[in-house]
This record gives structure tokens, sequence and C-alpha cells, in this order.
């Protein structure tokens, strides 16, 4: 099981890498032209982390997709965008230093976040991070790379 959800995933993360196109583009140029992270480039800019996440990094994101951030409960994302300092601490627990790719993952690897906080990684019945799914890995950008993940994940209040 484990050996199939990871060629799956290997699978995925290839046809991501040429759909992406492993160009100069960095991290917010790859998830802008990507076109499914609309709310998460604009969370990224009202919480002034745009010229860090151009930066050299390297960086490893694990970015929630727009259908991520509509599944908040109603208000969250406004709420945030109005809270730069509570936003930049969320978008940063999603923000892993270094360029970590699917295959340097193990199961109940803790990796500690940009905000100072750790995220729990699984690799069991497929790769999660603090029980977000893993979608699409390994999407290289200039300065990086990008997990995507199914749901926001936050760190503990």
């Amino acid at each position: 099981m484990l050996r199939r959800t990871f060629i799956a995933v290997t699978a995925a993360a290839t046809v991501a890498t040429s759909a992406f196109a492993m160009s100069e583009k960095d991290i917010v140029d790859t998830a802008v032209e990507a076109g499914t992270f609309t709310t998460l480039v604009a969370a990224v800019e009202a919480a002034g982390l745009v010229e860090t996440l151009k930066g050299d990094g390297p960086f490893t994101v694990f970015a929630p997709t727009d259908e991520a951030f509509a599944a908040l409960p109603e208000g969250t994302v406004e709420g945030l965008l109005e809270d730069p300092e509570a936003l930049a601490a969320i978008l940063t627990y999603h923000v892993v230093p270094g360029k970590v790719m699917s295959t340097d993952l193990s199961n109940e690897m803790m990796a500690t976040t940009v905000n100072g906080a750790d995220v729990t990684i699984m690799t069991e019945g497929g790769v999660m991070v603090d029980g977000a799914n893993v979608v699409t890995a390994d999407i290289e950008a200039s300065n990086g790379v990008i997990h995507v993940i199914d749901s926001v994940i936050l760190p503990a209040s």
C-alpha cells in the first residue's frame, strides 16, 4: 500500500514538475503561474512576505490550494487578511527552511517551520503534514520546492 502511494505521489510530482516547467521562476512566481493559489498569493502579499519568498532560500512551502482556504470557517480568511501579524504566523507555519523533497521525508518526521513551531510529517498511507494531505509533491522553483496540500494547517495556539 505504501509503495503504491509513493509511486502515485512520485508520478504526480513528475507530471507537476513538467507542468510547472522547472524554470527560473521563484516560489511566488511559480504559485502565481499555477493559478490555483490565488488566496495564498494574496495572503503572502497581505502579510508582507513576497520579498522573503522571492529571496534566495531555499524554502520548502506546503501550499494550500484555493479550495483549502475556502474550506475554512466563513470569515476566517477575511479576518486574517486584516491581521497581518496573525496571517504571517500562519503562513510561516507552512514554510520550512531548506529544500525538502518528497524523497527526504520519513514517517513521524518533525520539521521546524519558519514560524518556529514543528510540523509532523506522516508517510504511511500517503504523505500528510499536520493532517493535511500532500496532493502534489516536488514542484521545484529556483529558490526551493512547493508541496501542494489540501487544507490549511494551523500552529497550536
